[in-house]
């Protein structure tokens, strides 16, 4: 119990006594006018309170990412949690705090655009293919995976609606009509309310874990992966497949750690807020609560089952982390509890995957200057909700791990470019160029161990990447010391 509130407790401080540092850095003014005021077109740039701003980026960005990684993280013990608080404070807070910066201090565009900005053409481009194929990932993964669980619910047995091409229909529909409507019009209304569902069911099954759970995670434990002998009940020892913890740990457990996708959503709310000083409360405050959730479910798989990790991976074979969920769900909480985790998994991916589509035409529209018109929203909308359709088709573990690449690769690269505006503002770049050396070396090693990659084996991937880190941080070095040399020469 004590390393779950300890948890809790370092993301709370985080936001409290380390984000206001980080902010500093960032050069807000609230005395400027935000990207709403000057370009307000009734669409997109549209005036958004605060809070409705907060629990609309929360749900925008947790979907279930936060619930369904932390369940498979929940596999290699409690040091999933160490991962993910490390995660949220070091890298993912501050990853989408920078970009919801350099999205409303560059008139709330999208990525592609401000990595022109600030670097060259050519990275733009590169930022262009790597956020249009993610947010296409994330939309079509949230498409398959609500169809597939609502297709599969006792209640639409031998009926139209165990049909999952309906309910993958169904799914389009609404995200053609949430893609092109004024943000005013379903997601400023409808999304704060989920966001707020979302923080009850999580508090609830936090208190009923704390309660109830027959094994809640030691400080002893932590350190499991490494000594199994601390165990006496193999079917309380953690990675049963001895998995290497780096560099796949840190792939299944983004979304609460850090997830390149939450830079995408950047914009949304950046062409919405009333002012720069709600960039801190809306962006760094949606990841920290996104980390809340992540260690709420890394416990839950941890701690909830009597069958400890070897029950927790029988689940995940049956039924995968959606089971997992309705059965901690409907345990812990009854009733009510059921029907949070069907809302949890159904609805909560689809809340993700429109805005995602609407983050794909949006960037599409910055990238080739297209006019923001009813006729023109529409010809980049739909050919992508068609192929969309047709990418349905394919299975949906490659999708997943093509997913899970692009969006490593693309929040490193975010870290580079929140490196690249700090150094030109001569403020403290260390906050987030660090973090960047990190992600440059698990996303090396891992795409030279992945089987969508360089297939290599462990023993060489690891120090390849750990070797592109070194370097990069050596590169980095010489980059700061020209900049402290500059104003002497």
């Amino acid at each position: 119990m004590l390393i779950f509130l300890i948890c809790i407790a370092l993301l709370l401080l985080a936001y409290k006594l380390y984000s206001p540092f980080v902010e500093k850095q960032a050069g807000i003014d609230p005395n400027v006018q935000t990207p709403q005021t000057r370009f307000n077109d009734g669409v997109d740039y549209v005036p958004v309170h605060p809070a409705k701003a907060f629990l609309i980026q929360f749900l925008n960005v947790a979907g279930v990412g936060p619930i369904f990684g932390p369940i498979l993280g929940a596999l290699y013990g409690p040091i999933a949690l160490v991962w993910i608080v490390i995660g949220n404070i070091l890298g993912g807070a501050v990853h989408d705090y920078f970009s919801g910066v350099m999205s409303i201090k560059e008139d709330g565009k999208s990525l592609p655009e401000i990595a022109g900005h600030y670097f060259n053409i050519y990275f733009k481009a590169a930022m262009l293919v790597f956020t249009a194929m993610l947010l296409f990932f994330v939309g079509v993964v949230f498409i398959m995976s609500p169809a597939g669980l609502l297709s599969n619910l006792d209640y639409f047995k031998d009926t139209i609606f165990a049909n999952n091409t309906f309910w993958v229909l169904v799914i389009l529909g609404y995200y053609f009509f949430a893609t092109l409507l004024p943000i005013d019009k379903i997601i400023t209304k409808l999304y704060p309310f989920f966001g707020a569902l979302m923080i009850v069911m999580t508090t609830s099954i936090a208190v009923a874990l704390l309660i109830n759970a027959p094994q809640l995670p030691e400080f002893g434990d932590i350190f499991a992966y490494f000594d199994h002998s601390h165990y006496n009940n193999d079917l309380l020892e953690p990675n049963p497949d001895g998995l290497p913890v780096w560099p796949l740990l840190f792939v299944t457990i983004t979304c609460g750690a850090i997830s390149g996708f939450h830079s995408t959503q950047a914009p949304i709310m950046a062409r919405c807020l009333t002012n720069e000083k709600y960039v801190r409360p809306v962006y760094y405050g949606a990841m920290v609560a996104e980390g809340i959730v992540a260690c709420v479910w890394a416990t839950a798989g941890i701690a909830a089952f009597p069958g400890g990790y070897v029950e927790l991976k029988e689940i995940l074979a049956l039924g995968g982390p959606g089971m997992v969920v309705n059965q901690v769900a409907t345990t812990y909480l009854g009733v009510a509890g059921g029907i949070m985790a069907i809302i949890a998994v159904a609805v909560f991916p689809i809340t993700s995957g429109d805005t995602a589509f609407r983050s794909l035409r949006l960037t599409i529209i910055d990238a080739f200057k297209i006019p923001q018109s009813m006729t023109n929203r529409l010809l980049v909308a739909v050919p992508v909700l068609i192929i969309a359709y047709f990418m349905t088709k394919i299975d949906f573990t490659l999708i997943w791990r093509y997913f899970a690449f692009s969006n490593m690769l693309l929040s490193t690269s975010v870290l580079w470019l929140a490196t690249k505006y700090l150094f030109d503002r001569g403020t403290i770049h260390w906050i987030v160029s660090i973090p960047a050396i990190i992600g440059t070396c698990v996303t090396v090693s891992y795409i030279m161990t992945a089987g969508i990659g360089f297939g290599l084996p462990q023993e060489l991937s690891q120090p390849v990447g750990i070797a592109v880190g070194v370097v990069s941080f050596i590169g980095l070095l010489i980059a700061h010391n020209k900049r402290k040399a500059a104003p002497a020469a």
